[in-house]
């Protein structure tokens, strides 16, 4: 697993998101995992987010924040580098948003992305 080689962090995780996370991996099937945030082909808009909770790989980058670890791989952090990982509990749009200043047009579920 390595830590970024450029001055700018692979993502931030909020405040919220740190809390609901912490509240996850609580849960018997997230135990000993890692939130991995990643990209994939998809979505509306060309690219989406998704989050799991897995074991660390090989080249993998991490970062930590507030005792919460997040693995992103070398594909996915070509597209999310200096992204916010947030969480909203909010009844109409609740759930994790990824703000990323790379993508020029998302969607409106906030899920996919185009760079």
């Amino acid at each position: 697993m390595n830590t970024s080689t450029t001055s700018e962090p692979v993502l931030r995780l909020s405040d919220a998101a740190v809390s609901e996370i912490k509240a996850m991996r609580e849960k018997p099937e997230h135990a000993g995992k890692t939130l991995r945030v990643y990209v994939e082909q998809g979505g509306c808009s060309g690219m989406q987010y998704g989050l799991v909770f897995d074991e660390p790989r090989e080249g993998d980058e991490s970062v930590e924040a507030g005792g919460v670890t997040a693995l992103v791989d070398a594909f996915s952090a070509q597209y999310i580098r200096g992204s916010v990982v947030d969480y909203s509990d909010s009844l109409t749009s609740g759930g994790f948003k990824i703000i990323n200043p790379r993508a020029q047009e998302s969607c409106g579920c906030g899920k996919s992305f185009k760079t």
